[in-house]
């Protein structure tokens, strides 16, 4: 009893330490798959599907994605290099993530299998106090983001089912997302070379012109794969500009003599 009174005691504290920090996260997520199960509920599919595909596969722009390939031609291989590619970052945060999972038990599969690019910046970010319990607050960053994102496509799977007017552009709300992720981070980056985001520009566009608009995705990611390896060293977030090396050990000068 005593026992059982304590563990309670320890989920209870790292719920509510994660609670406020998943909370934005999970608003958004809330919100962008209500449009995801709305798409899927106006293109003739059971509620069932988004909810279970959002519990399941649970990474957002794969799913997007999916709702055109299951109204398509089936073609394995595509769909097969679209997830590898599109879930590819996940094992560069996944890698890192590492040591912060070792030794959670039974907690460490789902750890792993909830951990998205919010759920890791949370996880990264976040100072634990002593008296929380690490594995137990990962869980519930983890299990608050997947949650909300599975009601919310459950939600819109219902209202799509109901919805009579005309959804036509919906499903450009990922496109959207992304290009004011892409135009932030342009307007906001600290360097003066663009060179990621002209990659990721340039090479879509030479494969558009290439292989067409129907063949030219998979040669585009593994294109852009290659050449963020290549030019690794190069790249905005990876290489300091000589004047913000210079304005650094400025700063770091003046500390030492103050």
């Amino acid at each position: 009893m005593v026992r059982t009174q304590n563990r309670n005691a320890v989920m209870g504290k790292a719920f509510r330490t994660a609670l406020p920090r998943t909370s934005p996260v999970c608003i958004s997520f809330f919100l962008l798959a209500l449009s995801y199960g709305v798409l899927m509920g106006t293109r003739g599919f059971s509620f069932l599907w988004p909810m279970c595909m959002s519990a399941f596969i649970f990474t957002g722009s794969m799913e997007f994605v999916t709702v055109n390939l299951l109204v398509s031609a089936f073609n394995p291989f595509v769909t097969f290099m679209l997830a590898v590619m599109l879930g590819t970052r996940h094992l560069f945060y996944g890698i890192s993530m590492l040591g912060r999972f070792k030794n959670m038990g039974a907690k460490k599969p789902y750890l792993i299998f909830s951990l998205c690019d919010e759920t890791f910046a949370i996880d990264n970010g976040t100072i634990i106090a002593a008296d929380v319990d690490r594995g137990w607050f990962y869980f519930f960053v983890g299990l608050l983001n997947q949650s909300s994102w599975v009601a919310g496509a459950t939600l819109g799977g219902l209202l799509g089912e109901r919805i009579t007017f005309n959804t036509s552009g919906l499903d450009f709300i990922m496109t959207a997302m992304f290009a004011v992720i892409f135009v932030d981070q342009w307007l906001t980056t600290k360097r003066k070379s663009h060179m990621a985001a002209l990659t990721g520009i340039a090479v879509p566009a030479i494969c558009l012109g290439v292989f067409g608009a129907d063949n030219f995705m998979i040669p585009s990611l593994i294109a852009m794969l290659v050449m963020f390896i290549l030019l690794r060293p190069y790249l905005d977030d990876l290489k300091i500009d000589k004047t913000d090396g210079e304005n650094e050990t400025n700063n770091a000068d003046k500390e030492t003599n103050a």
